[in-house]
């Protein structure tokens, strides 16, 4: 069972396996609020491996045009990956801005 942290307003904002020093609450993990915080914790994880993805695929592209890597370097899989990305931004380039927000990733 995990011992939670929570905010002022009785919201989960941190889990640990061990008890910290002083008082901790004990929680089962089906508990609704670690459930809750859980849902949450996963959601921000999916974000924000979408727009890790994009800046790993910069820097690749970056490393790249600087002759620091080649892209025979990569295994095969990621090879077919980086240029099947590659293709479909191009295709949607010719779009513009019609297809998509400045906040999306593609």
């Amino acid at each position: 069972m995990p011992y939670v942290k929570r905010n002022s307003d009785g919201m989960i904002i941190g889990l640990s396996g061990h008890a910290p020093e002083g008082a901790a609450e004990e929680l089962d993990l089906d508990h609704p609020d670690v459930q809750q915080f859980l849902e949450s914790a996963r959601a921000h994880l999916s974000s924000s491996d979408a727009e890790t993805i994009r800046v790993i695929e910069d820097l690749v592209d970056v490393l790249i045009q600087k002759q620091l890597l080649l892209l025979t370097d990569l295994p095969p899989a990621a090879q077919q990956k980086l240029m099947e990305r590659q293709r479909i931004r191009s295709e949607l380039g010719v779009l513009g801005d019609l297809m998509v927000d400045a906040d999306d990733i593609l």
